[in-house]
C-alpha cells in the first residue's frame, strides 16, 4: 500500500477525541466514516454508520484509547450497543492498515488480527509528550476544582518528573504555586534543582507534610497505606497516574485524606487537541510506513 492509497479512514468508536478526530482528519481532504456513534443523530458533514459499514468501506481504521474494554467489546461509549467483531469484521481489518492503542490487550482479545498491520499510536513517545500537556492542564483545572485555595501561594509536591511531572511543574510555577518535585534518578533531581524547583529523592519520600496538593504521576503504588499514614489529613491528592494507579484509596478514604483519580484528563479536558494529536501521530506513523 503507498500513501495515495488511504482516501477513506474508519474511525470506530471512542470519545469526542475520536469526534474532532474525525472532524480534523475531515478537513485534510479525506473522508471519514465513524462507526460506533448510533447515539449521535449527526456530526456535522462526517459520515455516521454501523462499524461494519465503516469497516468495509475504509481504507484504514483508527480505534480509540482505549480501544477495547474488558469484556473484548469495542470502545463505543457513544452506542447503547456492546459491539464486538465477528470472524467477517476480522477478514476484512486483515486487508487493511489498523491504528490502535494498547495494542496487547487488542490482540489478546482478537488474537487472529496479530496477521494484520497493526500499528500501536499510543506507544510512541511523541504520542507521550503531545499528550503530557493538555494532562497536565487537565490536572490543574481538577486541583483548582477540588482545592478550596488558590493554586497561586499553595505548597505542591509533585510525585514523578517523567513527561507529565516536567510539565506539571513548569505550569503550576507559572500559576504562582510553590513545588517540590520528587524523583529517583540522580539526573532528574539535578534538573529539578537548575529548574529551581524544591527535590526530594522518590525512594526517601516517607511523609508528606505541610503540602496543600499532592500529584502523583509515577504508574506505581507511591501512596500507599504506611506514606499515607504520614501524610496530613488535609493534603489533596490527586492520582493521575494510569491503573492501577498510584494511591491507595480505600486507606486514603478510612483515614480521611481527600484523593480524586484523574483519568484520561486529554479527552475529557481538551478532546479538540486531544483528537488532534491522534491524527498527528497517525499520519507521522503513516508517512514512514507508506512512502
Amino acid at each position: 500500500m503507498k500513501k495515495s492509497d488511504i482516501r477513506t479512514f474508519g474511525i470506530i468508536g471512542g470519545d469526542k477525541r475520536q469526534l474532532f478526530l474525525a472532524k480534523s482528519i475531515s478537513d485534510s481532504c479525506y473522508d471519514v466514516l465513524l462507526g460506533g456513534f448510533d447515539r449521535l443523530e449527526s456530526h456535522g458533514s462526517l459520515s455516521l454508520c454501523n462499524v461494519k459499514k465503516a469497516i468495509s468501506e475504509s481504507d484504514a481504521l483508527i480505534f480509540p484509547l482505549p480501544s477495547i474494554r474488558t469484556d473484548g467489546s469495542l470502545n463505543t461509549p457513544f452506542s447503547n450497543e456492546n459491539i464486538l467483531l465477528d470472524g467477517d469484521d476480522i477478514e476484512i481489518i486483515l486487508k487493511k492498515p489498523v491504528f490502535t492503542t494498547m495494542k496487547s490487550r487488542f490482540l489478546k482479545a482478537y488474537p487472529r488480527l496479530s496477521d494484520g498491520e497493526i500499528f500501536d499510536y499510543g506507544a510512541r513517545d511523541d504520542f507521550a509528550i503531545l499528550n503530557a500537556l493538555p494532562t497536565a492542564e487537565g490536572a490543574i483545572e481538577c486541583a483548582m476544582r477540588e482545592y478550596e485555595g488558590t493554586i497561586s501561594g499553595s505548597k505542591c509536591l509533585v510525585a514523578g518528573f517523567g513527561r507529565i511531572g516536567k510539565i506539571l511543574a513548569h505550569k503550576l510555577v507559572l500559576l504562582g504555586a510553590n513545588v517540590t518535585v520528587s524523583a529517583r534518578k540522580p539526573s532528574d533531581l539535578a534538573y529539578v534543582k537548575a529548574l529551581g524547583y524544591n527535590a526530594l529523592n522518590t525512594e526517601n519520600l516517607r511523609t508528606v507534610k505541610r503540602f496543600d496538593i499532592a500529584f502523583n504521576t509515577i504508574p506505581k503504588l507511591i501512596f500507599d497505606r504506611e506514606l499515607l499514614m504520614n501524610t496530613d489529613t488535609n493534603t489533596l491528592i490527586i492520582d493521575l497516574a494510569s491503573l492501577p494507579g498510584g494511591v491507595d484509596f480505600d486507606t486514603a478514604e478510612k483515614l480521611g485524606i481527600y484523593a480524586v483519580r484523574a483519568l484520561s484528563l486529554p479527552g475529557k479536558c481538551a478532546p479538540k487537541t486531544a483528537g488532534e494529536i491522534i491524527k498527528t501521530t497517525v499520519f507521522d506513523i503513516i508517512k514512514e510506513v507508506y512512502r
